[in-house]
C-alpha cells in the first residue's frame, strides 16, 4: 500500500492516511485512550469489582507492591536476555496458558495472586513479543523489547489519569523517557540495577500502572462466585486485555515509522478532540433533559 499524496491542492506533498491505516489508527484510538479492564471483569462477574477488593486481606496488600517490582525486574532480565526470533505461536496459544496459569487463582482465591503472578506475566511477555514482531519491529533491538515492557503499563490506566489528560501519549512520553535512560545503562552497565537509578525508575513507573489492572483481577478472583474456572476465564480476559492493548501500541509505532510520529500523534489527538466535543455535547442534552 502506497503513501497517498495529495499533488492537486496547495498543500501538495502533505502525506494523507491510507484508509486502512486510517481505520487501523481509530481503533487503537478506541483500546489505547481509554483501556477499562475493570468493566470487563465486571461484565463476566457480573458483579462490581468494588466488592472484591473488600475481600483482600491486608497481608496480601503488605506483599504486593515488593513482589510486582521483582516480577517486573524478571520481566526486564527475560525481555533482555531472552527474547528473539522463535517458533511462531497464535494469540490463543497464550490464552490457553493463561487460563491453565488461571486456575491456581480460581481454586485458591485472590491471594494466590502472588504465585500466579510471575507465570502470568511471563506468558503475557511472550505474547506481546509475538504482537511486536507481526507488526514489523525488531526484536533483535533493546528498544523493541522494553518498548514491550510498557504495555503492561499502557494497559494499566485508570479514569484518574484520563482526567489529567495524561492519555496514551503523555503516559507513553513518561515511558520512552526512563525506557531512553534505562536502555542507556543497560548498554553501559549490563542488567546489574545497583547504581542503575534510571532502570530502578522505568520498573517502578511499569509496576505502579501494571498494579492497578492486577488489583482488579485479585479482587474479581476474591469473590465468592469466582472457581476455578471462573479463574481460568479471568486469566483468559487479563491476557486477552494487554494483547490488545499490545496490538494498538505497536500498530501505533508502525504508522509512526510509515508517516512520521508528529503526523501520527497529530491525527490521534484529533480524533481525542472530537471524542471529548462529543461527550460534552451529550452532557448538555443529558443536562436540559434532566
Amino acid at each position: 500500500m502506497k503513501l497517498e499524496y495529495d499533488c492537486s491542492s496547495p498543500r501538495s506533498g502533505v502525506i494523507e492516511l491510507a484508509a486502512e491505516d486510517r481505520r487501523r489508527l481509530r481503533e487503537a484510538f478506541r483500546c489505547l485512550e481509554y483501556p477499562s479492564f475493570a468493566a470487563h471483569l465486571a461484565h463476566v462477574v457480573g458483579t462490581p469489582v468494588d466488592k472484591g477488593l473488600k475481600l483482600i486481606p491486608p497481608r496480601w496488600h503488605r506483599h504486593f507492591s515488593r513482589l510486582l517490582q521483582a516480577c517486573m525486574a524478571r520481566l526486564l532480565d527475560v525481555a533482555v536476555t531472552c527474547l528473539g526470533p522463535r517458533r511462531l505461536r497464535s494469540e490463543r496459544y497464550y490464552r490457553r496458558m493463561a487460563r491453565t496459569a488461571g486456575v491456581i487463582g480460581g481454586f485458591l482465591g485472590g491471594s494466590a495472586l502472588l504465585v500466579e503472578l510471575p507465570i502470568t506475566t511471563l506468558i503475557m511477555l511472550a505474547a506481546i513479543a509475538e504482537i511486536a514482531r507481526s507488526e514489523g519491529e525488531d526484536l533483535n533491538r533493546l528498544e523493541t523489547r522494553l518498548a514491550g515492557l510498557e504495555v503492561f503499563a499502557l494497559g494499566g490506566r485508570s479514569k484518574v489519569d484520563d482526567a489529567a489528560d495524561t492519555g496514551y501519549y503523555g503516559l507513553r512520553l513518561a515511558l520512552e523517557a526512563a525506557v531512553k535512560q534505562a536502555s542507556r545503562q543497560i548498554a553501559e552497565q549490563g542488567l546489574s540495577r545497583k547504581g542503575a537509578p534510571a532502570i530502578s525508575r522505568m520498573i517502578l513507573i511499569v509496576s505502579e500502572q501494571f498494579g492497578l489492572t492486577l488489583s482488579e483481577k485479585a479482587a474479581a478472583e476474591m469473590l465468592p462466585l469466582v472457581g476455578a474456572v471462573g479463574g481460568a476465564f479471568i486469566n483468559d480476559l487479563f491476557v486477552r486485555h494487554f494483547q490488545s492493548m499490545a496490538r494498538s501500541h505497536f500498530v501505533m509505532r508502525r504508522l509512526e515509522r510509515r508517516y512520521g510520529r508528529s503526523y501520527i500523534e497529530a491525527e490521534y489527538r484529533k480524533l481525542k478532540s472530537v471524542r471529548h466535543e462529543r461527550e460534552v455535547d451529550t452532557s448538555a442534552m443529558a443536562a436540559r433533559s434532566a
